[in-house]
């Protein structure tokens, strides 16, 4: 391998504008793929299989009309004015017209009209309204509860879909798509939000609220170039040249253009959830300047320590260091792919992506980074950086990370029992770890999810922002619903302690099909609410045996609710996953018993960590003004999984590229604590620059506006902060020096067994020195006098 890519990177060096034009024709083929197909994505993230798709599904199929989203508008004047004044009604009348003649939004009226789907309207549910198909005795007790509102009045008719609060300062517009919201063209929503303010026009002082399932999908900041910048930085710091700080930049930025164009290319053909192309930046902008940097900080450290020429040095850094980027970016996408197992199809293409952006970032760091380099030439290092390195004082700026390494290894013990302590205090908010889709519940105070998700809350209760759509069929499936026993199961839902409204939206044409929306008392993501949609499906409750039916629950919050604990059931499986690849890899890479099990563990220290630390800031609320969000709440639910596959990958990066330093010293003579002193000599200061390089790109997507962003950001950055600093970089060299030479032990039968992957490049590194030996031998022949 490291022949190979030694004579890769010597020919990319040589022949630099072949490289660089085949990439820039990749691009444009990328390009013109996007003009052909063009740009498609969504927001969707359902999982086939779980109870609320299958009802959802079931409802496409039977009754397509009634399985679209739901959405809802506020409208709201201020405190001690009414919204029920002529001149109000007549705009609020206006806007919801206006948002009924919207593509894909349902108008109750005409849906009323069709042949066998007849209903009753929401608004007619109300403490005041009159009774209607829900049956002549509803559960009053339970309905005194409620806060008081009624129906919106229009010249003493009821406006459809909206509710009055009891104050007339709030009134409440609920409305249904034909089909779920990520299914909408992306103009529907804006349509529909700019119908609705229409009704603040004239100084009306009407406030148009949208909810939060009306928001615009999930967009990069200008936050984002703040963990650029600081990577530049950095880079500048590490490599002491601007020309060199920039090779890595350009290439990571190169790999993300083609990453990103390439997945938007076949948008039209594979579904890209809105999250996927944002999480492909954070991953390829990080592991790109990382791979980047550790070939221009090996090619340099040649040229300065060895006195090679660019050319040479080029060659065996993509040899010795590019050995090592290519299995580190190995370990990433086997991590990455291990997602697949799960067979969650939203999971699998975000795992997919951002795999393949991997790939591409190790082959540009292996082809056309070195043809960059070949551009720069001798340039590469200044001459003042030359001078500078071949001083005296170069070896006292490496003193540091030797006082290091020589105080973990004489305090190993204490070092070991203290980050174990240490990490596991950290990982105990872990067991109160909540799963969810974050909601406006959870939104900034300033945006408009969070002030529709409070003013409805406070007129109407909190049930009303995640209201449950209900299937109900006989259990025999020769019966059909008649009008008594219609109401007779609208009365028992309502009975329910949870449950705040009841109200039926209608039956499909044969009879044997009622759908009922039901608005929980508690809101969307609490674990209420999780317990009465489980309750509603249980095929022995009351309800069940009472009316002798079989109900079925979807809408927005029960296919989060589904998604949320099926992601939790898979977390273990893949987290074993995770372990028995770690052991696999790293077993072939170092040839060792000791190290894969020693690393391993020391990854799940930092991810268990990583997730008590992101329960604590997000779930808890701990230091939220810090890191700019007002309100805790549930984590994301597939943040668990995305996050251990991808920190996984990371994690390994910095276990080959400081552990290889330290197999590499050991092969070359160093002994006992020795070699570990010298292997972290030689690699800590780049892996140093590599994790800040890297939390600095994942911090930036922390003050992203979307909270499902922050929070993957913030988990990345967090763990790398935990895994790079903590476990790699201090706990790593105490237990290798626990074991001293022992680390390196391998039973003789699997050493036969196992291929020799030389990634330390140290084949390689002999094999060029026996020829130049050779090669010098020849010379002195030659120059011998007869």
């Amino acid at each position: 391998m490291s022949t190979f890519l030694y004579k890769l990177g010597k020919s990319a060096y040589d022949k630099p504008w072949q490289f660089l034009i085949a990439w820039v024709v990749i691009l444009g083929i990328v390009g013109t793929l996007i003009g052909v197909n063009g740009i498609h994505s969504s927001s969707e993230m359902k999982i086939a299989g779980t109870e609320s798709q299958k009802v959802l599904d079931q409802l496409t199929k039977e009754l397509p009309e009634a399985s679209g989203g739901q959405a809802s508008i506020a409208f709201t004047v201020p405190a001690g004015e009414r919204l029920d004044t002529p001149e109000r009604l007549a705009l609020i009348q206006k806007a919801i017209e206006d948002v009924y003649q919207v593509e894909y939004v349902i108008n109750p009226a005409k849906l009323a009209a069709e042949a066998g789907f007849s209903g009753t309207d929401p608004s007619q549910m109300g403490s005041d309204a009159p009774q209607t198909a829900q049956g002549t005795e509803t559960n009053q007790a339970n309905m005194a509860e409620m806060p008081p509102y009624g129906p919106l009045m229009v010249n003493g008719m009821p406006v459809p879909g909206v509710l009055l609060s009891s104050d007339g300062s709030l009134a409440l517009f609920q409305f249904q798509f034909t089909v779920q919201q990520a299914s909408l063209p992306k103009s529907v929503p804006d349509a529909v939000i700019d119908a609705a303010m229409a009704a603040e026009q004239n100084n009306s002082g009407i406030t148009t609220i949208p909810s939060d399932s009306l928001k615009s999908t999930p967009a990069l900041g200008s936050t984002e170039a703040i963990g650029i910048l600081v990577a530049a930085v950095v880079l500048i710091i590490t490599l002491g040249s601007v020309v060199a700080a920039g090779l890595p930049l350009l290439t990571a930025i190169f790999g993300v253009a083609i990453s990103i164009g390439g997945a938007f290319a076949f948008s039209k053909f594979i579904a890209i959830n809105d999250i996927t192309p944002i999480l492909a930046v954070m991953i390829g902008l990080a592991v790109g300047i990382d791979y980047s940097l550790f070939i221009v900080n090996r090619q340099r450290r040649m040229i300065l320590d060895q006195g090679l020429s660019a050319r040479e040095a080029a060659g065996r850094a993509v040899g010795t260091a590019g050995s090592a980027v290519f299995f580190a970016g190995l370990t990433v996408i086997i991590a990455l792919f291990g997602m697949l197992v799960i067979g969650i199809e939203f999971l699998s293409t975000m795992a997919i992506v951002a795999g393949v952006t991997v790939f591409v970032t190790v082959l540009l760091a292996l082809t056309l980074l070195p043809a960059l380099l070949g551009f720069v030439g001798e340039r590469i290092c200044s001459p003042k950086v030359r001078l500078k390195s071949s001083s005296s004082d170069r070896k006292t700026k490496q003193g540091f990370s030797i006082r290091w390494a020589k105080g973990t290894v004489k305090y190993r013990w204490l070092i070991i029992i203290g980050v174990i302590v240490v990490l596991g205090t950290v990982a105990i908010p872990v067991a109160k770890m909540e799963l969810g889709i974050p909601s406006g519940a959870s939104a900034n105070l300033d945006t408009t999810a969070r002030q529709s998700y409070d003013a409805i809350s406070k007129g109407f209760g909190e049930g009303f922002n995640g209201p449950l759509l209900l299937v109900g069929e006989p259990q025999n499936a020769a019966d059909k619903f008649t009008p008594e026993k219609l109401g007779n199961l609208v009365q028992e839902l309502q009975k329910h302690e949870n449950v705040s409204l009841v109200s039926l939206i209608g039956v499909n044409k044969t009879g044997d099909m009622a759908i009922i929306s039901l608005i929980p008392k508690t809101g969307p993501t609490d674990l209420a609410t999780k317990d009465l949609v489980n309750d509603l499906r249980a095929p022995d409750s009351t309800i069940a045996k009472n009316i002798d039916v079989k109900l079925g629950v979807t809408g927005f919050t029960a296919i989060n609710i589904d998604m949320s604990s099926k992601l939790a059931e898979a977390f273990p499986l893949y987290v074993g996953i995770i372990v028995i690849l770690s052991i696999i890899i790293l077993l072939l890479v170092f040839r060792s018993i000791i190290v894969p099990i020693k690393a391993t563990v020391g990854f799940i220290l930092s991810i268990l960590a990583t997730f008590g630390l992101t329960t604590a800031v997000y779930q808890w609320g701990w230091m939220h003004s810090l890191f700019g969000f007002d309100t805790g709440g549930p984590l994301l639910s597939f943040m668990p999984i995305l996050v251990t596959g991808i920190l996984y990958g990371l994690a390994m990066d910095y276990q080959v590229f400081l552990v290889s330093s330290m197999r590499e010293s050991y092969v070359h003579g160093h002994r006992g604590t020795e070699s570990v002193i010298h292997g972290y000599d030689l690699a800590s200061r780049i892996v140093l620059a590599a994790a800040v390089i890297m939390v600095s790109v994942f911090a930036g997507f922390i003050f992203a506006p979307d909270a499902m962003i922050k929070q993957i950001g913030f988990a990345l950055a967090a763990g790398i902060l935990i895994d790079a600093f903590i476990v790699r970089m201090t706990l790593v060299p105490a237990v290798m020096a626990v074991f001293g030479d022992k680390a390196w032990w391998l039973p003789k039968w699997l050493d036969r067994l196992l291929p020799n992957l030389d990634v330390e490049g140290d084949k390689l590194i002999t094999a060029l020195n026996a020829q130049a030996q050779g090669s010098s031998s020849v010379k002195k022949k030659a120059n011998k006098p007869a």
